[in-house]
């Protein structure tokens, strides 16, 4: 039987599942029941961790932009970025193929290295995004209409965060040359994620979901729009902070 596999995995449960003798507290070991016990505890904390980043993305980017839709467009095309870079790796490492040019034996991706790729993927991502957004917002704030501020937008900002995602992609393609399967997981699936945000999410999806989102891409409700004027985050000082105080003059 093929360690890691399905049917490996399934034999844990199966022997586990079988009712002791009185007295006696068997235990299952080896690098089957190992990985069955690691994907139970990881998987068991997951909907926490999901929920937390994706309320705390959500808060601080409403806060910063001041839309309800914007948040929830961000983490949409967060989500596309790692369920392509999730099924490349699943090609690659799971099913074969580029084992020979790699140098490793196909087998289950590596569980906590996912979560811990994901986690990271997605920071970046989000680091991204504030970048591009933040530059559309204060196009947008003086009056510009959607369209142009994310043409304008994307033409200031396109090329430096390509750059800077060449550059981090690269850095994490070198965990590519180790001879440890998880960390060329780790290296490769990092760099192209970084590589798919930058070009394909923010090249081409940002700018055409806005495109389609229109004016609606700003709503927010009544409440949250007047929360956000008292609590929200900006860039620049307020106008009657900024101004200096007048010269006092004495006679």
């Amino acid at each position: 039987m093929t360690p890691k596999s399905d049917a490996a995995q399934s034999l844990v449960g199966d022997v586990r599942a079988l009712t002791p003798p009185p007295g006696t507290h068997p235990l299952v070991g080896g690098i089957d029941a190992e990985l069955v016990d690691a994907k139970h505890s990881i998987s068991g904390q997951i909907p926490l961790a999901i929920g937390l980043v994706v309320v705390t993305t959500f808060v601080l980017l409403f806060l910063f932009t001041g839309s309800v839709v914007q948040p929830l467009r961000a983490l949409a095309l967060n989500a596309i970025t790692l369920v392509a870079t999730l099924g490349i790796m699943t090609r690659i490492f799971q099913d074969g193929h580029l084992s020979s040019l790699l140098g490793f034996t196909a087998q289950p991706m590596e569980m906590s290295m996912t979560v811990l790729m994901f986690c990271i993927v997605f920071g970046l991502s989000m680091d991204y995004e504030v970048f591009v957004t933040s530059r559309i917002k204060e196009l947008h704030a003086p009056g510009e209409d959607t369209e142009s501020a994310v043409t304008n937008g994307l033409g200031h900002t396109g090329r430096i965060v390509t750059a800077a995602a060449c550059l981090l992609a690269v850095s994490f393609f070198a965990f590519g040359t180790a001879k440890l399967s998880f960390m060329q997981m780790f290296g490769l699936g990092s760099g192209l994620a970084i590589l798919i945000d930058a070009v394909a999410i923010r090249g081409v999806l940002v700018p055409a979901a806005m495109r389609l989102l229109g004016d609606s891409a700003w709503y927010a409700p009544g409440f949250l729009r007047r929360f956000h004027g008292r609590f929200g985050l900006s860039e620049s000082a307020p106008e009657s902070a900024a101004e200096p105080e007048p010269a006092v003059s004495r006679g």
